[in-house]
């Protein structure tokens, strides 16, 4: 009987002594596997190190070549900033001169004059614009500047202008739309044209 135990001791001995060589040999072979699988990411990381350095020699030489500078377009001007002259011949005059068309209303004549103010009788410059069978009216400029004081004066058909009212004196920023819309105001509340 004890030797039938030895016999088994020895049995499972020789069993577990087997278990453990296999795991010490499946860890040398897994060591050697990723100390292999190291050198080659290492031998891997080294070929990109130098294919990635040569670039970087590149991208130094060219940073010492002289960078030609484009030149950025001017932005545009806004309309309001153009000089006096144009802004009113080129962008008021017209745009003012559609709108009145666009209400069913012709213009006889329109044009900027420096000339004497309707009533106040001092010089400064002047739209004047007669519209056919309806009115005429004086936009005033103090300077030759948008932003300058501004008074427009109205009058039915062949008549001469009894009174002068400021124009625009609170706006601090004045646009082509808001002069527009300011004069056809003007004349709307005098019943000279339609409703806006």
């Amino acid at each position: 009987m004890y030797y039938f135990m030895a016999e088994n001791l020895d049995s499972k001995n020789k069993a577990n002594h087997e278990l453990s060589d296999d795991a010490t040999k499946s860890n040398g072979e897994e060591l050697k596997q990723s100390k292999s699988e190291n050198a080659f990411i290492v031998n891997e990381n080294n070929a990109n190190s130098q294919t990635s350095s040569a670039p970087k020699n590149d991208l130094k030489n060219e940073n010492n070549t002289p960078v030609k500078t484009v030149p950025k377009p001017k932005k545009e001007l806004p309309i309001e900033k153009k000089p006096f002259q144009e802004f009113i011949n080129i962008h008021l005059i017209p745009a003012l001169t559609e709108e009145i068309n666009q209400r069913g209303l012709e213009i006889n004549n329109i044009n900027l004059e420096n000339t004497n103010r309707p009533i106040a009788g001092d010089k400064c410059w002047v739209i004047n614009c007669d519209i056919k069978n309806t009115c005429s009216f004086w936009l005033s400029f103090e300077k030759e500047d948008i932003s300058s004081l501004k008074s427009i004066s109205l009058s039915k058909p062949n008549q001469k202008p009894s009174i002068i009212e400021s124009f625009l004196i609170d706006e601090k920023r004045i646009t082509l739309k808001l002069i527009i819309s300011r004069v056809l105001q003007r004349l709307n509340g005098q019943k000279l044209i339609g409703v806006n």
